[in-house]
């Protein structure tokens, strides 16, 4: 079989504080989180890799697991870790609280020219959301070195924005971009998945601007 040319890195080491128990492991329409997005990833053509803490509880995933570093707990950690193992590819970056995001983004994404390009929502970047080539990994390790946030560290490599009206020809961006924390936020994305938009939409207008993403 050939190999894909990009990875998938799915990140599942966090530690759930908001949600209480595991999201990798949380059911979302019937499904673990992780297991909906490692096969959504395999959808897009990448090759999906799902980085964890040795400890991170996980459910069985038909595909390559690394485990990154216990500290610090950082999701640079686990971006980092998938570029070290990705063999010189390009590695496409997901957290495992996102169930939603269509694997027509990431192919899309996977196929970007840039040494790193994150999506951009509600003027916002979303760090856990991009593609990011192995020539940046000594920079990030620095930057993680440095205790910089995800956030901070994606401004300082200049990266290439995905723009809302990008990302509105596959969905709505704010659908594509939701992330899971919280037993309302697990509610809010069965909704969709069962296609109950107009609760969601309410929902989203109630919550922007709450969680800010990637700023440890």
């Amino acid at each position: 079989m050939k190999r894909a040319l990009t990875v998938g890195a799915v990140l599942a080491g966090g530690l759930s504080r908001r949600m209480g128990q595991p999201k990798a492991t949380l059911e979302v329409g019937g499904l673990p989180m992780l297991s909906r997005i490692v096969s959504t990833v395999g959808s897009a053509g990448l090759e999906p890799v799902v980085v964890a803490k040795p400890d991170s509880p996980l459910p069985k995933v038909d595909c390559r697991v690394l485990s990154e570093p216990q500290e610090p707990r950082h999701p640079l950690t686990g971006l980092l870790a998938a570029l070290r193992s990705s063999a010189g590819r390009g590695v496409v970056a997901i957290a495992c609280d996102m169930p939603l995001v269509p694997a027509s983004v990431l192919n899309w994404i996977g196929q970007i020219e840039a040494d790193v390009a994150v999506c951009e929502v509600n003027g916002e970047l979303e760090p856990l959301l991009g593609r990011y080539s192995p020539a940046v990994a000594d920079a990030i390790e620095g930057a993680l070195a440095d205790g910089m946030s995800m956030r901070e560290t994606v401004r300082s490599l200049d990266p290439y924005v995905i723009e809302e009206s990008r990302l509105a020809r596959f969905a709505d961006p704010a659908r594509i971009v939701f992330n899971v924390n919280s037993p309302e936020d697990v509610a809010a994305a069965e909704d969709l998945l069962a296609g109950r938009t107009d609760r969601f939409a309410r929902y989203v207008r109630r919550f922007t601007g709450v969680v800010r993403r990637g700023e440890r």
